[in-house]
């Protein structure tokens, strides 16, 4: 495998997999740029040693054919204002005209091409397709890690169309360097916070996290399951009954590995969704009918700062309440700052997963922690000890 540090990009045209798919508004413009931003260094890279970089992305979900809403051509003057050059567009990201443009790049020059996903063999992972697009290029560059888990024409399969002349850019680079200081090489104690929706969504990393965690953190949503499998009354609050019986064996798990599990002892409760609901603070198993857990307590931020600080490694996975609306966001943003924190005394902080990261903007402290995935689904596989097949076509060849 190669390394974008080591590798001489001069005359080279590279084809590099980012991850544009970020926000638009109704006019069309971006309302947060974070992913695009963090492919500019190897954008850089490439083009400052003399190489040229012909950019595919894909946007949305559309359904295999152009949708205007979901073109690339809305990227263009952005990027050309990041990388400081003008950037060509390909309304095409194969055929004649689109090979003829990269045919014509100079070193040091940028094109984007238009959304991968207007074609339905990318999602396919046809080989047809990708080889079309390994036509661009001599070098290929992965450097979209949210969307390493899927096994598509432009990660996958493309990258076997390139025996040696593959690696990954900076972004990539800096995720598995983070997952692994996680999964492998945790500094003591290492605490781990689940939240969110659903316990469904987090079995198996809550599985595989149990042989690498001191603390488990269990908040949001999915710790009234957990408090329902050991009795407790949850009222009108989210639970899995279906999955009952896969939180008791969790505990049961932890217990005998002796891992300490944290469930919430206390919530606020609302009688229905809103910011102009009623609320009260009741402990988190004694929920009155009619009323719904939405944030954790006063008792439960202390004692879950109180672990948090004194942790050196944190892995943060969905928020703790329903931090979108102002009367249940508490509990989220004190165990943000918490994290920050700890992360300012020496701790090593991992954010990831879409609403963590949501929680962790809002409160604009994505730069007082270590670092922040832009991979939830991506993240959460490579985090439940499953091979991604985008890492796997480049990392294959060692």
């Amino acid at each position: 495998m190669r390394h974008i540090d080591s590798y001489n990009f001069s005359g080279k045209r590279a084809l590099i997999r980012v991850d544009f798919n970020v926000p638009l508004n109704e006019n069309f413009e971006i309302t947060d740029d974070n992913r695009i931003r963090a492919a500019i260094p190897t954008i850089k890279k490439i083009t400052d040693s003399g190489g040229s970089a012909v950019i595919m992305s894909h946007l949305g979900r559309p359904d295999g054919s152009y949708e205007e809403k979901y073109s690339l051509r809305y990227i263009v003057s952005h990027l050309s204002k990041l990388t400081g050059k003008e950037v060509k567009f390909a309304t095409d990201c194969i055929g004649d005209e689109t090979v003829k443009m990269a045919n014509q790049l100079l070193p040091g020059e940028i094109m984007l091409l238009e959304n991968l996903r207007f074609y339905k063999a990318e999602t396919k992972g046809d080989r047809d397709f990708a080889k079309k697009l390994a036509e661009l290029a001599d070098v290929y560059v992965n450097d979209a890690f949210g969307t390493a888990h899927r096994a598509h024409a432009s990660t996958a399969r493309v990258s076997e169309l390139f025996a040696e002349e593959k690696m990954f850019g900076y972004l990539m680079e800096k995720e598995l360097e983070s997952m692994e200081k996680v999964l492998n090489k945790a500094e003591k104690p290492f605490t781990t916070i689940m939240g969110g929706a659903k316990v469904s969504e987090k079995i198996l990393i809550i599985e595989n996290l149990l042989n690498q965690v001191d603390n488990l953190i269990i908040g949001g949503g999915l710790a009234y399951t957990f408090i329902k499998a050991s009795g407790g009354k949850t009222g009108s609050s989210s639970v899995e009954e279906d999955r009952i019986e896969i939180a008791k064996k969790l505990v049961s798990i932890a217990k005998e590995k002796g891992v300490n599990l944290v469930l919430p002892v206390d919530n606020v409760v609302a009688d229905k969704l809103s910011n102009d609901s009623k609320t009260k603070e009741v402990p988190i198993d004694e929920i009155p009918d009619g009323w719904m857990g939405l944030d954790i307590g006063a008792k439960t931020i202390e004692k879950f700062t109180s672990i948090i600080k004194s942790s050196k490694t944190i892995l943060w996975n969905g928020p703790l309440g329903v931090f979108e609306i102002e009367k249940f966001e508490n509990g989220t943003k004190s165990i943000a700052n918490a994290i920050s924190e700890a992360t300012s005394n020496g701790a090593f902080s991992l954010i990831g997963g879409g609403d963590s990261v949501g929680a962790i903007k809002k409160y604009k402290l994505e730069n007082k922690v270590s670092f922040v995935s832009t991979g939830g689904g991506a993240m959460l596989e490579y985090m439940e000890g499953k091979i991604l097949p985008g890492i796997e076509a480049i990392r294959g060849s060692e």
